[in-house]
């Protein structure tokens, strides 16, 4: 109605995966219905659990793409635009006459800018989606620290794909020196456990200790009689005592290394690997955490550097190694499955018989739901990490902990 010819939207729209063009069309929208050229100005950087990704636009009246700015990145975007003569000489301004408010107008004058040859609009190219949330997990590590004011990290590291794809996380957001990693293995740690966390130290040149947990243990057990599941925790919370005690004294910040489908289905020990200040990829579910790490080494190889992740910490099957040979798939179902009706379930807020319409096990579905729903006490006592889905846990998703009525 102003006859506006540029739009300047200052935003702070969160990145969530799957998002991509949605605000290229929103902007395509508006220029097409307003006739104006839109500068959509968006934020960069993470603030708890939420991470900006920048990716500002700049789109012509017609709706065509004019110039982008990069993801992830703090830029300055500068590009020369054609705009039709303001309406009047003149700028506006308000002021305060009483009993109302007068519109006045201000009259400027000043000399144009001489003619010059206008710059190509720059367009950043896209990440991949893939790339786009590694990237996210990144910035929102870096600034988490950063902006918290902590020196370092600290994280235990099992040899597994979970601690393994946090600690490249941390060195790619804060470099390897400002990283330390503690082997912690127990009684029931096979010798791979070791080996790949030292390799994976190795190659990504980290300060890593080896502090072995079973005399701690032990010392437990002589003082109380423990078995089953309470000897399983024992092990994990004798981890997270140590790795707490060390941030404690020498001021890390300890990174959680726990997944989404763990978070969901309350696969963790409370106050052992659940123990610490962030957690990187808990909006991650296990099968991403298994698509980021091989995208990582991936974009090594191609940049012509070493994989940081062992490739047997991503081919050999998950454990806790709490007990003699124990598997992931001893408790879960497979991951695959496991994710694909959690997403259902958690994601798109599917009921019973929408999981069971849409093809999921019937039994299975009665079991995840109640094994999701009897978490939530552990979800809300869980280190804050980066949201990068649509439906996380806590932002987007929470339940009572107490009710009368289950499955």
């Amino acid at each position: 109605e102003a006859e506006a010819g540029l739009l300047v939207v200052i935003n702070g729209s969160p990145y969530e995966r799957g998002k991509r063009d949605t605000r290229l069309e929103l902007c395509t929208r508006r220029a097409r219905e307003t006739q104006a050229t839109v500068a959509y100005v968006n934020l960069v950087g993470g603030q708890d659990e939420l991470v900006f990704d920048g990716d500002s636009l700049i789109v012509h009246p017609d709706g065509r793409l004019l110039a982008r700015a990069p993801q992830f990145e703090e830029h300055l975007l500068v590009a020369d635009l054609e705009l039709p003569d303001a309406v009047g000489a003149g700028m506006w301004g308000a002021s305060a006459d009483a009993p109302g408010i007068t519109i006045q107008r201000h009259l400027v004058s000043a000399d144009p800018v001489p003619a010059y040859e206008p710059r190509p609009a720059p367009l950043a190219p896209r990440r991949d989606e893939i790339g786009e949330v590694y990237a996210a997990l990144v910035l929102a590590t870096r600034d988490y620290v950063h902006k918290n004011r902590f020196p370092s990290v600290l994280l235990g590291l099992s040899g597994g794909i979970d601690s393994a794809l946090v600690a490249t996380i941390a060195v790619d957001a804060l470099g390897a020196d400002r990283v330390h990693g503690v082997l912690m293995p127990s009684r029931y740690s096979t010798d791979h456990s070791v080996t790949d966390a030292e390799e994976l130290a190795r190659r990504q040149g980290i300060n890593a200790r080896i502090i072995p947990v079973a005399p701690l243990v032990e010392a437990f057990e002589n003082a109380v009689k423990v078995d089953g599941l309470a000897e399983e925790n024992l092990q994990a919370r004798v981890r997270g005592q140590l790795l707490m005690t060390l941030s404690n004294q020498e001021g890390h910040l300890v990174l959680t290394t726990g997944n989404k489908s763990e978070l969901a289905v309350g696969y963790s020990t409370l106050y052992g690997d659940s123990a610490g200040g962030f957690a990187p990829i808990r909006d991650v579910w296990k099968t991403l955490v298994w698509e980021l790490a091989r995208w990582r080494n991936a974009e090594a190889e191609r940049n012509g550097q070493v994989p940081p992740i062992p490739e047997h910490s991503i081919t050999k099957p998950p454990s806790a190694e709490l007990r003699p040979g124990q598997l992931d798939t001893d408790s879960l179902p497979e991951y695959d499955v496991l994710d694909a009706l959690l997403d259902d379930y958690v994601g798109t807020d599917l009921g019973r018989d929408e999981l069971v319409a849409a093809g999921h096990d019937p039994e299975l579905v009665d079991r995840v739901i109640r094994m999701v729903d009897r978490a939530e006490y552990k979800r809300r006592q869980y280190p804050p990490g980066p949201k990068i889905s649509t439906r996380n846990f806590g932002r987007d998703r929470r339940v009572p902990i107490t009710s009368r009525w289950t499955v």
